[in-house]
């Protein structure tokens, strides 16, 4: 590969530095400033508040009650896994279109967020956006989350869309042109 390819194909992971440096100062500002279990401050009446929670388990507190083992093999170890897949896909597919290269880095950014939290704190991932949603699925406040949190669900829902309705990669785009000028 070309070192043009490789920078075109390097570009996307800018966006997972910028988001996982984005949620761990979030994180880390929270961590500094507000108490645990402590509400900080509502907005829009108490639609969102920002509160510093931890979850020793993932999204929805699902696996909170496993052995210490269990959580460091599924929260830890298989993510970490899949993240590093993930990077080697991104760089050497054509499957994918610009799009969904950027929305794969930001879902690794996310994901390598948390990720972080649950290596190098000792009470795991830091959770400080709550939402109302009124009822909404048996919940009145929708599960504490952070910005890594958002990203995966923002990035995996518009990966999902780019592939089932978006266009197929061009194997003319700057790109593949490239790669395809070494072989």
């Amino acid at each position: 590969m070309k070192p043009e390819a490789k920078v075109s194909r390097a570009l996307p992971f800018i966006v997972t530095v910028v988001i996982l440096v984005l949620d761990q100062l979030t994180k880390a500002w929270v961590v500094a400033n507000i108490p645990q279990n402590t509400i900080y401050n509502s907005y829009l009446g108490d639609f969102i508040s920002i509160w510093h929670v931890r979850n020793t388990a993932i999204g929805f507190s699902i696996g909170a009650s496993l052995p210490m083992v269990a959580k460091v093999i599924l929260f830890i170890v298989v993510p970490a896994l899949l993240l590093v897949a993930m990077c080697v896909f991104v760089y050497r597919t054509k499957e994918l279109t610009t799009f969904q290269r950027w929305t794969v880095a930001a879902l690794i950014g996310g994901g390598a967020g948390n990720i972080i939290d649950r290596i190098f704190r000792s009470d795991w991932v830091v959770d400080f956006i709550s939402l109302k949603v009124y009822g909404l699925f048996g919940f009145e406040r929708w599960p504490t989350f952070n910005v890594a949190d958002s990203t995966v669900v923002v990035a995996g829902i518009l990966l999902i869309i780019s592939i089932l309705f978006g266009k197929k990669p061009d194997r003319n785009s700057v790109v593949d042109k490239k790669e395809h000028q070494i072989k």
